[in-house]
């Protein structure tokens, strides 16, 4: 049954990869047509043509390896400075430029002269290739919306899982009271196990982050706290403890390894499933985001931990880089876990929003072949002919994205090589959250 789940978490996860890539492609497709320019193919996947079909001027199919995808623009390049599509040369490095600018036209038919990509404007460029990365935030967006208000997520809340018997500074590695440890302000004022925490010195409390830094912000003074105890309210009185207790970030998370001195009541907060608000849900989001920022800049850093996973035997760090291979592992894994159905499906979800949120994040990075690089390049057209015009001076024309085809080779030789990496970690010390 173990085996079954796991195959069936990892063909929600493939599905959910194909349609993210397919959604991606068509945000390049639809705006490509908006604006006229002829799309010869729609592939969702990469290698051997498993299934496909014409439809106007395009070709739509599904190739055989599920890891990328990709649509064909004519004119992607323009002509060299000599006017012309094809020019051979000795160097290596002029013969990338003109190869590329070959394939850009190697399906050109009669009347595609106004059909070329590289004649539309920068400003209708720059949305034909930000729609692919953009159709990825919708789509990261919508699931996590979907999660966070329809399913919910597992999360600290008001009600008290187990009281603390004394203080200890959490800065110390113990949870065994000494003799002269005070006793705790929980335990003191009779709160419970059970007891759901509904208000503090007044406030009324709905989540268990605004209860905890209500707590925090009140060290030595005497409050009342209103709990409800099997459904009768109950009010206590407890004089609020100085600790040193873990520091907590602006998004309310726990800063590792870092304390402050702050209020302190004493007791454990039990975990439930809860739904969250649309306010909740944006700045959930947004931490998120940042968090995914965050992880991209660090991926340089994360290499050399990566290599000895994948090849020392060095333990793979919960936050290490994952491909497609390892993705598709955890998402199997998370329907094994014992957990209602429910939370195997949001978890799935979240996996894939996870996964469409780097997408987005990763495409905009402004670099040949990204989409990002294609971005960048008809930003400075636009800021070339702007200044241009302002001083007066001749068109300089389109900018010829063509020559910086050595630089995208170089690129996409260090993706593969982490790609590879990666995949190498993925298969013989992947990640894992059971």
């Amino acid at each position: 049954m173990t085996a079954l789940m796991m195959i069936l978490g990892i063909v929600v996860f493939v599905v959910g990869l194909l349609v993210s890539i397919a959604w991606h492609e068509l945000g390049h497709l639809s705006t490509a047509k908006l604006f006229g320019i002829r799309v010869p193919q729609y592939m969702v996947g990469f290698g051997p043509t498993i299934w496909s079909r014409k439809k106007g001027d395009t070709e739509y199919g599904i190739k055989a390896i599920p890891a990328g995808g990709y649509i064909r623009m004519i004119g992607m390049f323009p002509p060299g400075e000599d006017g012309r599509i094809t020019a051979r040369s000795t160097s290596p490095w002029r013969s990338m430029i003109e190869d590329a600018r070959s394939a850009a036209f190697e399906e050109l038919k009669p009347g595609d002269e106004t059909r070329l990509f590289y004649t539309r404007k920068p400003w209708k460029r720059v949305i034909v290739m930000f729609a692919g990365p953009f159709m990825n935030l919708i789509l990261a967006v919508g699931l996590f919306l979907t999660v966070l208000m329809g399913f919910g997520i597992t999360q600290q809340t008001t009600t008290v899982s187990s009281v603390s018997k004394c203080v200890i500074s959490q800065s110390e590695n113990r949870d065994t009271c000494k003799g002269t440890d005070p006793a705790a302000p929980a335990a003191a004022a009779g709160l419970k196990a059970g007891d759901k925490i509904v208000s503090f010195d007044g406030t009324k409390t709905t989540s268990w982050n605004q209860l905890s830094d209500l707590i925090r912000a009140t060290p030595g003074k005497d409050v009342p706290i209103v709990v409800d105890r099997k459904g009768q309210e109950v009010t206590l009185h407890a004089t609020i403890a100085t600790n040193k207790v873990a520091k907590k970030g602006s998004s309310g998370q726990i800063v590792q390894g870092e304390y402050v001195s702050a209020g302190f009541l004493g007791f454990s907060a039990a975990t439930g499933v809860v739904r969250q608000d649309l306010g909740d849900s944006v700045t959930w989001m947004g931490d998120r985001l940042g968090e995914a920022v965050d992880s991209i800049a660090s991926l340089p850093a994360k290499i050399p931990a990566l290599w000895n996973a994948a090849f020392d035997g060095a333990p793979r760090q919960p936050d290490s880089p994952m491909g497609v291979v390892g993705a598709a592992r955890v998402g199997g894994e998370i329907f094994t876990l014992d957990i209602p159905p429910t939370q195997q499906l949001a978890m799935a979800l979240m996996l894939v929003a996870g996964f469409n949120l780097s997408l987005f994040l990763f495409n905009m990075l402004p670099l040949l072949p990204l989409d990002g690089g294609h971005i960048a390049g008809a930003l400075w057209e636009s800021l070339r002919r702007q200044l241009a015009k302002v001083l007066r001076r001749p068109d300089p024309g389109p900018f010829d994205v063509a020559k910086l085809m050595p630089v995208a080779y170089v690129v996409a030789g260090v993706f593969i090589c982490f790609t590879v990496l990666v995949l190498i970690a993925d298969v013989v010390n992947p990640v894992k959250i059971s």
